[in-house]
């Protein structure tokens, strides 16, 4: 059972950990084929790709897959056999009946909080997809609390939205996140940037947020940070760069480049800011696609990086091993997943030890 907690993570001496700090877990939430994620792509498309998802963070960490229904649990179980991805007791693999309707998992899952003692908490943000454009959601916005009664871990409930896709953090004390996203009056109309700060402080251990402007064409979250910038170590980012100047996104992710240039960390470490490039732009059915190397996931012992079947995958993906020579850099086929308007980061989270 979660015992919802008053007063702060913060003042309890919880801080958000980095990415790349050791996981316990990887929570998954399985897709619905009656969900409206992968319109007309889901049979014969989608499971493979969560059972390949599962197999992969499975060889070295545990992974949890929220289920829908009893039927949705038989038909992924079907879909991990058929990848060979044991699951169950004596295994890495373990199933929960916490339903959502979407696969979303960054954004509807728990963000685990932590302190130095190892006492770990979860803090549950509100919901509500994405500024209200998906309903409905409520079951989605229960995720967190199913999870931390499993855990019995203590709950926080801020009672303001936010989606783990719109922050990135250092483990250090500093976030980054986007204007387009945190200050858009779909969210949290009643808080200025400056409130929202402070939920962000006393809520993550964050000392210091930096602000990023516009998100990627296609992207149907206002403009997620995790398809745009990143830490990759505690002063060092990767931002992805649109070469074409006749490209969309050209302008918005040059603007974001030179405020990175500018920036310091909590500590008051000079940003080391490093270039990924962005693939060609990717169209289904008329519709700009938001692929992006930056969603990548960092796993224990493996970073996971979405490629597209795209001239810029191989020097992507070099660029990042080359920022993590203790982990394999692994390249996940995200043609289809793309086609959700997210890529491996939005549906990952992580569970750290």
């Amino acid at each position: 059972m979660f015992r919802t907690e008053t007063g702060t993570p913060a003042a309890a001496g919880y801080r958000m950990p980095a990415e790349w700090a050791p996981h316990a877990a990887t929570w998954l939430t399985w897709p619905r084929p009656e969900g409206i994620s992968f319109p007309g792509r889901y049979d014969g498309i989608v499971p493979p790709i969560w059972a390949r998802l599962a197999g992969l963070l499975s060889e070295e960490e545990e992974v949890h897959i929220n289920v829908f229904s009893d039927a949705h649990r038989a038909e992924i179980e079907a879909a991990l056999r058929e990848a060979k991805v044991s699951f169950g007791e004596g295994t890495p693999v373990h199933l929960h009946p916490f339903p959502a309707y979407e696969p979303w998992c960054r954004d509807h899952g728990p963000i685990f909080v932590t302190k130095e003692s190892g006492e770990r908490a979860v803090v549950d943000w509100g919901y509500n997809a994405w500024g209200g454009k998906y309903p409905p959601c409520d079951l989605d916005d229960a995720v967190p609390q199913h999870v931390a009664r499993l855990r019995d871990l203590p709950l926080y409930q801020p009672g303001i939205v936010m989606e783990g896709g719109s922050l990135d953090v250092n483990g250090a004390g500093t976030l980054l996140t986007t204007e387009s996203c945190l200050l858009n009056p779909n969210r949290n109309p009643h808080l200025s940037k400056a409130e929202i700060e402070r939920y962000l402080a006393d809520y993550l251990g964050i000392q210091k947020v930096l602000w990023l402007g516009d998100g990627i064409l296609g992207d149907d979250t206002d403009g997620h940070v995790d398809d745009l910038t990143r830490f990759v170590s505690v002063d060092t980012v990767v931002t992805v760069v649109e070469a074409n100047p006749k490209d969309e996104n050209y302008a918005p992710l040059r603007e974001n480049r030179e405020r990175l240039a500018t920036m310091t960390t909590a500590c008051g470490r000079p940003l080391r800011v490093v270039d990924l490039p962005m693939p060609c732009a990717r169209y289904c059915e008329g519709q700009r696609l938001p692929a992006s190397y930056a969603n990548f996931y960092i796993a224990n012992g493996k970073v996971l990086v979405p490629v597209f079947d795209d001239p810029a995958d191989a020097r992507a993906c070099a660029i990042l091993q080359d920022l993590f020579p203790d982990r394999r850099v692994v390249p996940f086929d995200a043609v289809d997943l793309i086609w959700g308007l997210g890529a491996l980061h939005c549906i990952t989270q992580q569970e750290p030890l």
